[in-house]
């Protein structure tokens, strides 16, 4: 499978057979940041604002997915589960969609803008995965320090992090460096922007951090 981010919390993911989805698209204007242009057979939006559900911006899909349930789209499998956008149980922000989803036998999470600490019963809904798509900005999701307890908590062999502050953008949030100074630096890695994982790929006994180039 392959993962190319697309910038902040957007990616695109896509299954040796074709399949593709993109995650939370974004409006560029608002954000402040380019958003490339891109194609997918479905798209996840895991809430309702500006800067993860620019739906207009992705062509030619099929279908959008945005409530909790289990899917099955033509050989992906896609798990929603309900969480919070803040500690406050949705009262500052309202809720928020973690996906999971198993592309080519590899078990992917996309938190979205998660607020709240990781409780146990949201980890056991999210239970064993690969590669954990994270939120690490703070001020608006978990910051670096909770995103660590995730990162501790779930045990995914690859972590990539995501909304965190960039140049250009219109919204203040935390640097990403708070949240690589917590992990060591033989552990962090720096990639292209399209990404390839398999099966084979992951042997349980680390957690890398990979860090894949900005589009802009």
């Amino acid at each position: 499978m392959k993962i190319e981010w697309l910038g902040h919390s957007s990616f695109k993911l896509t299954e040796s057979t074709g399949i593709s989805l993109v995650t939370d698209p974004f409006d560029a204007a608002k954000v402040g940041i380019p958003y490339p242009e891109v194609t997918a057979d479905y798209v996840t939006i895991s809430h309702k604002h500006f800067d993860h559900d620019a739906i207009a911006n992705v062509k030619n899909y099929k279908a959008v997915i945005d409530s909790p349930g289990a899917f099955e789209l033509e050989g992906v499998f896609l798990y929603g589960f309900m969480s919070y956008h803040d500690q406050k149980k949705g009262a500052l922000r309202g809720k928020n969609i973690v996906y999971k989803i198993r592309m080519d036998g590899v078990e992917v999470c996309h938190l979205g803008d998660i607020g709240e600490e990781l409780t146990p019963m949201l980890a056991e809904l999210i239970g064993s995965i690969n590669i954990l798509l994270i939120p690490v900005g703070g001020r608006y999701t978990i910051n670096a320090k909770q995103a660590k307890e995730y990162v501790d908590m779930l045990m995914p062999d690859v972590v990539i992090p995501m909304h965190y502050m960039a140049e250009g953008y219109n919204t203040l949030l935390d640097d990403l460096e708070d949240f690589l100074r917590l992990f060591d630096e033989e552990n962090i890695e720096y990639a292209d922007n399209v990404l390839e994982f398999n099966r084979n790929d992951f042997d349980g006994e680390r957690t890398r951090v990979v860090l894949p180039k900005r589009l802009w």
